[in-house]
Order: structure tokens, then C-alpha cells, then sequence
């Protein structure tokens, strides 16, 4: 299968709460590297004619402004937790400049969560001014938007079933805490995969840092991006220092050229 050549930019790479978090006053809430800055994860990835944003957070409106995001061709949904749908409703700008429908992707669980979250967008007598979606169900099925492939991959968030999505060579998961092994089959192969990594310490949904080193190092990907991460995993240059050759924590703005 051919693969285009992408961009792909890191809109955010923190946690539920983000990075500052509100009322804190550690060591990484207060750093002045913008690098400890973390908006709610999400990558932005582009072909020459292509644009698909992964997961629309809380934080979606600013990321699109910070980036001069001007059009998208669709909105792939990870998982239907509060951080990666709550920006949903602000896609509503590019409908009306680009006189279209967003075109949102996602398995069923995933889709039923987006109608939770803005349902006034599904009423029969809609008001002026809603957001406007097409709703478009995938399974693990590979599938292509313009021209991009896409290869979902299923990984566990505690026992929420969330899509990781691999690129030709470039994988992109958050959310997990555990992959089957014949979900990471799918992954062998990338050249670089990007990862959540919450803290040092254990959590019961996602993968700590030492965690998500262990399983880049037992998929043998060459280069690994951490995300997804929290204040309480440290700042961001002196983590950077401990991490294994070809792994660093990714950050907001960042751009990977595949």
C-alpha cells in the first residue's frame, strides 16, 4: 500500500487536567519551559492534500488557532472520554467556512458518546447555529480518508476498548494500559510509535513511563514518543536525560516529518 508523505503535529500532550494544573504549584506547574506546557492530547496529521485531527479536547479551539488550522477533512476519535470529545462542538467554525459537515470516525462505543455530547446536534428540529456531523463507524477494518490509509488498532484503558491508529510507519496510541498480542503484530514494523505515559508510578488505566519504554523496547520501534503525560512525571529536560536512545517526550507544537 502506498503511503503519502505526512506531518504530523503534537497539539497537546497532556493529561486529563493539563499541564499547568489548576491550584498546583509543583515544580512543573510553575516551569517557565514551555516544554512543561501541556495542553489535552491530540495530533493533528497531514498529507499534501489531506488534514485529520485525532481526538477534539477541551482545548480543541485554541489548538486550531495556534496551529492556523483553516480546514479539516475529518475528526478521528480515540475513545469517548471528556478530554478527546469535549472540543466537538467548536468544529462548527470550519462548517461554516467550509460550508460542509464534519466528518467524525469512531468505533459505536465511540460514536454513542459523541451523541451524549452534543446531542442538541442530533434533534429533529435543529437549532440554528449546532454543530454539524457525519457520523461514520469503523471497526478494526483498515480504511482510507482522501488519501491517507489508516490501520486501527485496539489497546485497553482498564477495560474501555480504545482505538490506537498506525500511519504507514508512524503509530499513535494514548489512553492504554495493555495491548493484545495480536494488536501489537499491527504495530511491529513502525519506525516510530508514539505512546501515553502518565506518571513513574503505577496507574489502573494507563501505562507508566517505565512501562511504555518496556513495550517500545519489546515492539523493537526505533524511536518513541511519550504523551498523555501528567505533572507528576517530572520536567520535561530532566526526563529526557534518563530515557533509552530514540526516546523523549513529546511536546506541544512538536512536528514529526514521516
Amino acid at each position: 500500500m502506498s503511503y503519502p508523505h505526512l506531518t504530523i503535529t503534537f497539539l497537546g500532550t497532556g493529561t486529563s487536567s493539563g499541564v499547568p494544573m489548576i491550584a498546583c504549584g509543583c515544580e512543573v506547574c510553575s516551569s517557565d519551559d514551555y516544554k512543561d506546557a501541556r495542553l489535552r492530547s491530540s495530533i493533528m496529521v497531514q498529507s499534501s492534500t489531506t488534514t485529520i485531527i485525532i481526538d477534539a479536547t477541551p482545548d480543541f479551539r485554541y489548538q486550531m488557532l495556534r496551529e492556523k488550522v483553516k480546514r479539516i477533512d475529518a475528526l478521528l476519535i480515540t475513545h469517548p472520554h471528556k478530554d478527546h470529545i469535549a472540543g466537538i462542538d467548536d468544529t462548527r467554525a470550519f462548517q461554516f467556512f467550509n460550508r460542509k459537515p464534519t466528518d467524525v470516525y469512531a468505533n459505536h462505543m465511540s460514536l454513542e458518546g459523541v451523541k451524549k455530547e452534543i446531542p442538541y446536534a442530533f434533534q429533529q428540529l435543529a437549532y440554528p447555529g449546532i454543530p454539524k456531523v457525519n457520523l461514520h463507524e469503523i471497526t478494526l477494518e483498515p480504511f482510507v480518508i482522501g488519501d491517507i490509509p489508516i490501520m486501527p488498532i485496539l489497546v485497553w484503558h482498564l477495560k474501555m476498548p480504545v482505538y490506537g491508529f498506525r500511519f504507514g510507519k508512524f503509530t499513535y496510541i494514548t489512553d492504554a494500559n495493555a495491548i493484545d498480542d495480536s494488536e501489537k503484530e499491527k504495530i511491529k514494523g513502525s519506525e516510530i510509535i508514539v505512546l501515553n505515559a502518565l506518571r513513574n508510578e503505577p496507574h489502573i488505566s494507563h501505562f507508566s513511563l517505565s512501562e511504555a519504554v518496556a513495550l517500545i523496547q519489546e515492539l523493537e520501534v526505533p524511536t518513541g514518543y511519550f504523551t498523555h503525560i501528567s505533572h507528576q512525571l517530572g520536567l520535561t529536560t530532566e526526563i529526557n536525560k534518563v530515557l533509552p536512545a530514540g526516546m523523549s517526550l513529546a511536546f506541544d507544537g512538536m512536528k514529526l516529518f514521516i
